[in-house]
């Protein structure tokens, strides 16, 4: 008996099998007319699989369905396959990427996705929830791929197929260039991936979505009967008024809790303007937007930060070091409104040391930060004293990236406003 593959054409889930097969040399028929909601509710389908869910692939050994583990099975029926890696912790590296591509980056895309489909009901709170959770998941990645082809050792694994299966619907459904355009890495660690032969003959051409899906409209309230479609002879018995709930859908949407800063007494300092005039300032900076930034800056609505890299001794490569850099300014973005920052990368030669400037709205480094950026804990936090005339001074050089800094080049400086 051969490999039967339950699904219907262009399931990404289903993709993972036939890829993994294309590399193993393994034969696996794919089912014709596989009607959705319709072949998947047989008794003969939930014999195989009782949640009625794709793919299945039938064996003659029994049935094996979740996507993952069908790949696996696949792969190992190459004995010696390299697609688990070459050795024990390049098989261990291989199982880490395919449980991330299930818990950090499928969720995401499908949490975005499937409500602007109509697939479930469509939530504002929902969808921000879900985008920030995958840049997070994406920035992560970015950095991994900054100085990686693939994901593990020097050639396509498992782990290479799972992900860009996850990830096919993403860019292929809704995440257009300038959304992922600040996962440069990852932009071309896929594209990369579905240009591999094996890839493509499964997948065949993919091409960027150039548009987000539109938020479904939500169905039209149900109408009253006009009086002329009622009858007009009274019936012997009144009914009993029926008790309608209104659906889900139509209950009035509730309001979105508010950022515990946005409670905080109104501030003097306007972090807009301020972000203004430092973007602006061309010339003159010391006297110009140094000045203005003292001039703006609030102590009892605002507070200041130094941060100071733990491990500097890791920062043995440049683009790398900036790269870490990078990912933590994106995956910052969700305290835009809160916060400005400066981060720079000090040194001439390795290792590099990476410092940084924070302006956060409020007394202490915002929880919600903490809680969400895990490049946080990477981090010294040290509040800043201007009353310390050093620490002010500090503040000024590090807001105009002044060169060489404490008797350092400067490689590098990223700001965030």
């Amino acid at each position: 008996m051969a490999l039967v593959l339950h699904s219907g054409p262009g399931n990404k889930n289903a993709f993972k099998a036939l890829i993994a097969a294309e590399y193993s040399g393994v034969k696996i028929e794919l089912t014709k007319n596989f009607e959705m909601g319709v072949t998947n509710k047989t008794p003969e389908f939930l014999k195989m699989n009782p949640l009625g869910k794709v793919p299945v692939l039938e064996t003659p050994e029994g049935a094996v369905f979740e996507s993952n583990a069908i790949a696996r099975y696949v792969a190992r029926l190459n004995d010696g396959n390299p697609l688990f890696g070459s050795s024990r912790i390049e098989q261990a590296h291989v199982e880490q990427w395919m449980d991330f591509a299930a818990t950090e980056v499928d969720p995401g895309v499908a949490w975005y996705l499937y409500p602007r489909l109509g697939y479930i009901p469509y939530s504002q709170t929902t969808e921000e929830t879900a985008i920030a959770s995958l840049k997070r998941a994406l920035g992560s990645l970015n950095t991994h791929l900054a100085s990686k082809t693939f994901l593990v050792g020097h050639s396509v694994t498992l782990a290479d197929i799972v992900l860009t299966c996850n990830l096919y619907h993403g860019f292929a459904r809704i995440l257009t260039k300038s959304f992922t355009s600040e996962f440069p890495h990852v932009e071309r660690y896929f594209w990369t991936m579905v240009s591999q032969p094996n890839f493509k003959k499964v997948m065949g051409d993919v091409k960027q979505a150039e548009s987000v899906p539109p938020v479904p409209k939500k169905a039209a309230a149900l109408k009253e009967p006009k009086a002329k479609d009622v009858k007009k002879e009274a019936p012997k018995e009144a009914p009993k008024p029926k008790v309608v709930e209104a659906p889900a859908e139509e209950e009035a949407p509730k309001p979105k809790p508010k950022n515990p800063l946005d409670l905080l007494p109104p501030s003097k300092m306007i972090l807009d303007d301020w972000k203004r005039l430092y973007s602006n300032t061309k010339t003159n900076f010391r006297e110009v937007a140094i000045k203005g930034f003292w001039d703006m800056y609030d102590p009892e609505g605002y507070s200041l930060w130094f941060c100071d890299y733990k491990y500097n001794d890791e920062n043995t490569v440049s683009f790398v070091t900036m790269n870490k850099v990078g990912g933590f300014l994106q995956r910052m973005d969700l305290c835009r409104k809160y916060a400005f920052g400066k981060m720079l990368v000090v040194g001439s030669e390795p290792p590099f040391k990476l410092k940084g400037l924070w302006l956060f709205r409020g007394q202490e480094v915002p929880k919600f930060v903490m809680d969400e950026v895990y490049d946080m804990e990477l981090y010294e936090w040290t509040k800043v004293d201007i009353s310390d005339e050093a620490q002010r001074e500090r503040v000024s050089a590090m807001i105009e990236d002044q060169e060489p800094f404490e008797g350092e080049a400067l490689l590098d400086a990223k700001c965030f406003k």
